[in-house]
């Protein structure tokens, strides 16, 4: 278990809903990680996460769901990270500037064909307001529905808990540690575009998945996709 971080910074804009709401992610994050991380732990990686949200978001009171849901993302990477948790299943990062186009696509097609064979996460360098509504488009065309998802920054622990990270144009601002396989993917960035011309790019996005699917040895699980 890790030693007892510095205080927490609170914010001292949150509203009595907000602050409730965070209490009962911190309840739900500590059940999930008994014996794993303490409530100091947990405390930090829920607040840091909203810190990380509140600056961005348009709609306030979606922020305490999006604080846990990334607080828990991360909080699993740290247990990879730390030894505490591997199940075996590989775990793919896809990076890209703004986490509202490329990298949400590769995860919908990735999450979609893998299953719960592997892990997937994505992250930005500089995370959008919301994902791209002609991505949405383009990939509920495919039968994926990725406006689920948000953008959100990467962190030290989920890229040091993938074993394989995939970028794709965030350039010299993505992290890069030893031991990970990296591989980039140049493609256009679908910011400003109408949905007919996404589609090339989304399609190109289905093939290189499911190329890194069988350089996995994956097989698609999904038979609408397979």
């Amino acid at each position: 278990m890790t030693t007892s971080p510095a205080p927490v910074h609170r914010r001292d804009d949150l509203s009595i809903d907000q602050q409730l709401a965070l209490r009962t992610a911190a309840t739900r994050l500590a059940e999930e990680f008994t014996g794993t991380y303490g409530p100091e732990t947990i405390d930090r990686f829920l607040h840091t996460s909203y810190d990380q949200f509140a600056t961005t978001s348009t709609i306030p009171n979606f922020l305490p769901l999006l604080a846990e849901r990334f607080a828990r993302q991360r909080l699993q990477a740290l247990a990879r990270v730390e030894g505490h948790h591997n199940d075996g299943r590989p775990v793919v990062l896809f990076l890209c500037t703004h986490n509202a186009g490329r990298s949400q696509m590769a995860l919908g097609f990735f999450t979609s064909l893998a299953g719960d064979q592997a892990v997937a996460w994505s992250g930005g360098s500089e995370p959008g307001s919301e994902i791209n509504a002609a991505a949405i488009a383009a990939m509920s065309e495919r039968g994926i529905d990725i406006s689920g998802e948000y953008p959100k920054p990467w962190t030290d622990e989920v890229v040091r808990a993938a074993d394989v990270v995939i970028t794709m144009g965030c350039g010299d601002a993505c992290p890069i540690f030893p031991g990970t396989r990296y591989e980039n993917w140049d493609l256009d960035d679908p910011a400003g575009l109408d949905v007919e011309a996404v589609r090339p790019i989304r399609d190109e996005l289905e093939r290189r998945v499911r190329h890194l699917l069988a350089e996995l040895e994956l097989p698609p699980v999904d038979p609408a996709h397979a």
